[in-house]
């Protein structure tokens, strides 16, 4: 099984599957490459013996008494992909989530923070040669700005996976096109677009204690140190420089547990002041 790795926060758990953890973040933050990591005093965590930053494709599991949310599904298998390392996987994310005690019959909601294919891949699943629901007893939350954005792309990648994993489940009546900020119980979907128009994170309140679960607000916790370092995949790279500004600012000093979609190592940690800039910790 691969690494699952949990956190309470108040009443509510919060659980990481992963599906994939390598090496090499620079694809992503060009600027994250190790001569520039190395700088970071406190990355060490976050990057490889071979000094690149390791990056993590992941669910999170948020358990809120018999409620139980997947934010985010991964690559998935059977996906046809531009992305080479992403084309055709055959893994076993399925296998184990239901080994973490997540079988997808008892998934009540899934989140997708966006609709690139690393984030809803595991929304469908090939059986007898067509795309169905993974996760049938579900509500399926989108936010309504990146649907209206995604399904107005003509970029073929885009249309590819809207196609697998995102069509078939409007096909199945299991999607919710939400409006955010969005509150349910100690649950909210937060908008931090940048990345992509409609790029919602999640955070998760419970007696007093709270967690945020960034989707691709950050890719890196090198974006921490460094939140002008721009991806080329951000939809709007100003708004996203501006997104993280915001966020770093709002949550340094606080005993808010920042989890990153895309973090490897330890994931999670807090936002601390380094002078100007800011630092993370666990």
């Amino acid at each position: 099984m691969r690494s699952v790795r949990t956190w309470k926060i108040g009443d509510v758990k919060i659980t990481r599957v992963q599906e994939y953890e390598g090496s090499g973040i620079s694809w992503i933050v060009p600027e994250a490459i190790p001569e520039n990591l190395a700088k970071i005093d406190w990355i060490g965590p976050f990057v490889g013996d071979d000094g690149k930053g390791r990056v993590a494709i992941q669910s999170l599991v948020i358990e809120d008494g018999d409620q139980r949310i997947v934010v985010d599904t991964c690559v998935g298998n059977d996906k046809q992909r531009s992305i080479p390392f992403w084309n055709m996987l055959q893994g076993s994310f399925l296998d184990d989530m239901a080994g973490a005690g997540f079988p997808p019959e008892s998934i009540d909601t899934v989140v997708c923070t966006h609709l690139h294919s690393d984030h809803v891949g595991w929304n469908t699943k090939l059986v007898d040669g067509a795309w169905v629901p993974t996760f049938p007893n579900a509500r399926y939350l989108l936010a309504r700005t990146e649907w209206e954005h995604a399904s107005n792309d003509p970029d073929p990648d885009t249309t590819t996976v809207l196609a697998d994993s995102v069509r078939p489940i409007f096909d199945a009546g299991l999607v919710d096109l939400v409006d955010v900020p969005l509150l349910t119980g100690g649950i909210e979907l937060v908008p931090t677009p940048g990345h992509t128009p409609g790029h919602m994170s999640v955070s998760v309140t419970s007696r007093g204690e709270r967690a945020v679960i960034t989707g691709d607000m950050m890719h890196h916790p090198s974006q921490i140190a460094h939140p002008e370092w721009r991806p080329p995949v951000d939809h709007d790279p100003d708004l996203a420089v501006e997104t993280r500004l915001a966020f770093l600012d709002e949550h340094a000093d606080t005993p808010t547990l920042v989890i990153g979609t895309h973090f490897a190592g330890p994931t999670a940690g807090h936002i601390v002041r380094d002078g100007s800039a800011y630092r993370f910790a666990e």
